[in-house]
């Protein structure tokens, strides 16, 4: 007697599976993290850099890292590139953070950082460019984080004002909350209602 086969019956392994799209986790990852930055540097909140700790793990690093990966999982390298070198960025940022704060070494001038920040624009100009594949948000994204670093460096170097960061990094978490907001939306209704542009270059 033949048994017949149900839906049911069917193995699990022989569904295709699919990667949902990472972008909006590691885009909403990058506003909160920026805002919250910008928001320090712009003199809006306490003095107490320690509170900015969690929000730049949580979400500036670790949604970035996670989004990172499932970018590798999709064979997206533009993606999975630049969520990981931001995330390493934001862990960084949080580490030297509490090693400042907690070590004792808050009024030490660390100019370190602004040569880790120097390394940081290096790889941000070369993914700059590279977005110019990719879409006019994500590009203008890029260069906003790089005026960000740009203007980060003789801050650690000279004691520079950091109010320009400041400037930039609400105008990375206001683009990065546009990106996100348009990549959610517009994965979940199967078209494009929020524009993200054509890419500006296409190599022939």
């Amino acid at each position: 007697m033949v048994e017949k086969t149900t839906n049911s019956d069917i193995n699990i392994k022989s569904i295709p599976f699919t990667i949902a799209e990472p972008a909006a986790l590691g885009l909403f990852g990058l506003a909160v993290a920026a805002f919250v930055l910008g928001a320090a540097d712009l003199g809006l909140t306490s003095s107490s850099k320690s509170l900015m700790i969690p929000w730049i793990l949580m979400f500036g690093a670790t949604a970035q890292l996670v989004a990172s990966v499932m970018d590798f999982k999709r064979k997206n390298i533009f993606g999975a590139t630049v969520f990981g070198i931001y995330a390493m960025t934001m862990y960084s940022i949080a580490l030297t953070l509490l090693i400042t704060i907690f070590g004792g070494e808050e009024s030490v001038v660390i100019a370190h950082y602004a040569y880790g920040l120097i390394a940081i624009l290096i790889f941000s100009l070369i993914a700059t460019v590279a977005s110019l594949m990719t879409n006019k948000v994500l590009f203008a994204i890029l260069i906003a984080v790089d005026l960000v670093v740009i203007s980060l460096i003789p801050h650690y170097l000279n004691g520079i004002s950091p109010q320009p960061a400041g400037v930039f990094l609400m105008i990375t978490s206001a683009l990065s909350f546009y990106g996100a907001g348009a990549v959610l939306i517009n994965t979940i209704a199967g078209k494009t209602i929020i524009p993200l542009g054509k890419p500006l270059w296409k190599p022939k």
